[in-house]
């Protein structure tokens, strides 16, 4: 399985920024995910934040895991900006998606929400999920070049809150 390139992380670590900018626009947490293609440049599905139980990566592994066979979902690349929490790693690899992009930690997220009661964050990383898997599921990140945008995001909306 080829890799991406840092160019197309970037781009689509960006992407799902503003995915979770749409997220927002619609009165839910600044949290999106991007499903991409084997050849990392055609985007099959983006999904903003929805809920507490139907975050983005959640949710679009789950609408993935019933429109692309698995085998097909094995080659494929998530993008989220935020490293997937323990319940949407789970879907994840239960999705059976080869490959989680994120940009900044769950650890950091927690420095950007506090002890938000909207955004009770688990310290169980997506390393930790994976690793007790069969799957040798990829994991690229924190990767440097987009921590800034992702924190600001989160940092304007849960100051808000």
């Amino acid at each position: 399985m080829s890799c991406p390139n840092h160019q197309q992380i970037l781009k689509f670590l960006r992407l799902s920024n503003d995915v979770g900018r749409r997220a927002t626009q619609l009165g839910h947490h600044p949290f999106g995910a991007v499903l991409v293609a084997p050849d990392h440049e055609t985007v099959l599905l983006t999904q903003c934040n929805i809920d507490t139980v139907n975050h983005a990566e959640s949710t679009l592994a789950r609408i993935a895991a019933t429109n692309y066979p698995a085998d097909y979902l094995w080659q494929c690349t998530l993008y989220t900006a935020v490293e997937p929490c323990c319940m949407c790693a789970g879907t994840i690899y239960w999705a059976n998606i080869g490959r989680v992009v994120y940009g900044i930690s769950e650890g950091h997220l927690l420095e950007c929400t506090g002890n938000h009661q909207e955004n009770p964050t688990m310290s169980v990383s997506s390393h930790y999920i994976f690793s007790h898997g069969q799957k040798e599921i990829e994991l690229i990140g924190p990767v440097p070049g987009i921590e800034a945008e992702t924190v600001s995001l989160q940092q304007q909306f849960w100051q808000s809150r």
